[in-house]
C-alpha cells in the first residue's frame, strides 16, 4: 500500500509535489501541495505541458482530496503511474569515480564476473582513490591518461570519466518509464546486472530544472562490459527504468543545492535472504548536475523537456553465490531506493519479458485525451 510519508519523506506535506495518477478513465498530471492533490488535466493534459508552460499553480487545478487518504492501491481507483510522460529520459553515466572504475572493469573483464576481481585489483593499485581527485578536462586529467595509455589501463569510459565531454545517453523512450510500486526489468538471459540508485533532474524545454526525483536505472554489466556497442541492449529493455512517485519542485525550501548534497540509499532484499546496503553521496559528483544539464542540452532541443539521471557511485561487488562473481539480481528481489527530502522508491523485480508489456505509446495517450476532451485549445 502507498504511504506517502514513506514514498515521498517526511517532508511530503511541506513540498511541492507533480506527477501523474489515473483516476479511472486515463492518465492526469496531478500537483501535491500542502499533502492535497490537485487534478491538474483541465489546466494543461500532459506532465510535459505543465512544465513547458510553467503552469504548476495548483490553485487552477481540481483539489481531489488528501494524498494519506487517496491511497494510490495499485487494485483500486485512482492508480499511480510514472511522475512524466512525454519527456525524453536522458542518463549521465561515469559520473562517480567509483562507478567509473567498475564500468573500466567490465570492459577489461569482457563482461565476465569471474575475471572482475583481477582486473579490479590490478587498477586499484594503479589508480584507486585518486581518480576522484581528478577534474575532468584538465591538464592533470590529459596527464594521466598517457600514462593510463602506457600501462595498457586506458578505456573508453575513463575519456567520459575525466575527459572534457560526459557521457550522455538516451534511457528510455518517453512514456516507458515505469513508477513507484511497479516491477522493474532486467533481460530474461542477463547473468550479471543490478540496480543504479540516482537522482533525476526534470528540466524544461528551455534548460531550465525544475525539480528532482529518484530513479533506478537498470544496467546490465554483462552486455555493456563485452562491448559498448550494446549500450541500448543493456540500457533500453520493457520496464528497465524506474522513477519516484512524484517529482519534487524546486522552491525556496528545496533547490539544486539540496540535490548537490543529497545522500542516496539502496537496499536489495532477496527472496533467498540475499541483503545488500549501499549508498550514493552527491557531493561526490565529478560534474556539476547544472553542468550535465548543459551538456545534455548541446546543441539539441528537446521541446517535451527532459529528465536526466545523474549516475551512482553504487557498484556492487558483494558475493551474492559463487565467490569473486560479485552480484546480481535474481527475479523476487525487492529494490529500495531512498533519499531524506526525495522519500523511497520501491520496485519489485522481474525479467523484461515477464514484466507487463509496455502498450501505453504516445498514440494511446493522444487518443484518450481526445477522448476525454482534453485536447481543445487552451484560453
Amino acid at each position: 500500500m502507498f504511504d506517502p510519508a514513506d514514498a515521498l519523506g517526511t517532508e511530503w506535506r511541506e513540498g511541492r509535489w507533480l506527477g501523474r495518477i489515473d483516476r479511472g478513465d486515463g492518465p492526469s498530471p496531478v500537483l501535491v501541495v500542502g499533502g492535497i492533490v490537485h487534478d491538474m488535466s483541465r489546466v494543461a493534459p500532459t506532465v510535459a505541458e505543465l512544465v513547458a508552460d510553467g503552469l504548476l499553480d495548483h490553485t487552477a487545478g481540481e483539489p481531489i482530496g488528501d494524498l494519506a487518504k487517496l491511497g494510490l492501491s495499485p487494485d483500486g481507483t485512482p492508480r499511480l503511474l510514472s511522475p512524466i510522460d512525454f519527456q525524453c529520459v536522458k542518463a549521465a553515466g561515469v559520473t562517480f569515480a567509483v562507478s567509473a572504475l567498475e564500468r573500466v572493469i567490465e570492459e577489461l573483464a569482457r563482461g565476465d564476473p569471474g575475471a572482475a576481481t583481477a582486473v579490479r585489483e590490478r587498477l586499484e593499485t594503479r589508480v584507486g582513490g585518486g581518480l576522484a581527485a581528478v577534474v575532468p578536462g584538465t591538464e592533470e586529467a590529459a596527464a594521466l591518461k598517457v600514462a593510463l595509455i602506457e600501462e595498457g589501463l586506458w578505456s573508453q569510459y575513463l575519456e567520459v570519466a575525466i575527459g572534457p565531454d560526459a557521457e550522455v545517453f538516451t534511457k528510455a523512450a518517453s512514456l516507458s518509464t515505469v513508477g513507484w510500486g511497479s516491477a522493474v526489468g532486467v533481460r530474461s538471459d542477463s547473468t550479471w546486472n543490478n540496480p543504479e540508485p540516482e537522482v533525476v533532474l526534470l528540466v524544461d524545454p528551455t534548460g531550465r530544472t525544475v525539480g528532482a526525483t529518484l530513479g533506478n536505472d537498470v544496467n546490465l554489466r554483462d552486455f555493456e562490459g563485452r562491448s559498448a556497442l550494446l549500450l541500448g541492449k543493456a540500457k533500453d529493455n520493457n520496464a528497465s527504468c524506474s522513477l519516484g512517485a512524484f517529482v519534487r519542485l524546486f522552491d525556496d525550501s528545496f533547490t539544486m543545492d539540496d540535490v548537490r548534497s543529497a545522500s542516496v540509499a539502496l537496499r536489495i532484499e532477496g527472496e533467498d535472504g540475499y541483503v545488500l546496503d549501499g549508498a550514493s553521496a552527491m557531493d561526490q559528483i565529478s560534474r556539476d548536475p547544472e553542468e550535465l544539464v548543459r551538456q545534455t542540452m548541446s546543441e539539441h532541443q528537446y521541446p517535451d523537456g527532459f529528465v536526466l539521471f545523474l549516475g551512482t557511485l553504487f557498484a556492487p561487488t558483494k558475493d551474492r553465490d559463487e565467490p569473486g562473481r560479485g552480484f546480481t539480481h535474481k527475479v523476487g528481489d525487492t529494490v529500495s531506493i531512498a533519499s531524506p527530502r526525495l522519500g523511497r522508491l520501491l520496485n519489485p523485480v522481474t525479467t523484461s519479458k515477464a514484466a507487463p508489456e509496455w502498450t501505453f505509446g504516445v498514440t494511446a495517450l493522444v487518443r484518450n485525451l481526445a477522448a476525454r476532451g482534453l485536447l481543445s485549445k487552451r484560453t
